[in-house]
């Protein structure tokens, strides 16, 4: 088996997902779409009349968030053991990994942060806000070489052959080995 056909098999299908729908992927939709709502709302109560809501529930969702990005990380890390060593993607693997890792530990202690005391009572504070935007756009860099990782090298992703099958015409005939030339002249 070559080293890029290894990083699209499951190290294990029961765990990761079976070849070609790793869980990887759909976990970290937990984690960015609830950071991304608890930014919405800090900022939010920033301008609303009663803004202690939005504070309580960004604090709310960056708690969802971390949970989620620990069941990612879990299916993730066995998705990077699928990656041979030494290779670029493996190296992109790990950055990615790392990354992430730190932004769910700043979101835990922008969790704990908040939680301090009796909680939040009014507009997200500056600092917390800042932190939270911050860690954001890591989360966004990590995201980015999440894709890479997906889209460029192929980790976890059917092979070609495989997905040809989803090309070919309802009569069962190939469309042949790639885009026309006629497509892209527009």
């Amino acid at each position: 088996m070559t080293r890029a056909l290894q990083a699209k098999q499951p190290v294990s299908a029961a765990l990761a997902g079976p070849y070609g729908h790793p869980f990887h992927p759909m976990l970290v939709t937990v984690p960015i779409g609830a950071w991304a709502a608890a930014l919405v709302f800090d900022i939010a109560s920033r301008f609303a009349d009663d803004p202690r809501f939005l504070s309580r529930a960004a604090m709310w969702l960056i708690a969802l968030g971390v949970i989620g990005a620990l069941c990612a990380a879990m299916v993730g890390f066995l998705d990077l053991l699928a990656i041979p060593a030494g290779t670029r993607a493996f190296r992109v693997g790990l950055l990615h990994m790392t990354l992430n890792l730190l932004v769910t530990a700043a979101y835990v202690g922008n969790f704990l942060w908040r939680h301090a005391g009796v909680g939040p009572t009014g507009a997200v504070p500056a600092g917390q806000l800042a932190l939270n935007a911050a860690t954001f756009v890591v989360l966004g860099v990590s995201g980015w070489l999440g894709g890479k990782l997906s889209y460029r090298y192929g980790v976890r992703v059917a092979d070609e052959e495989t997905q040809a099958e989803g090309f070919r015409q309802d009569g069962g005939a190939d469309p042949g080995p790639g885009p026309r030339s006629d497509r892209h002249s527009a």
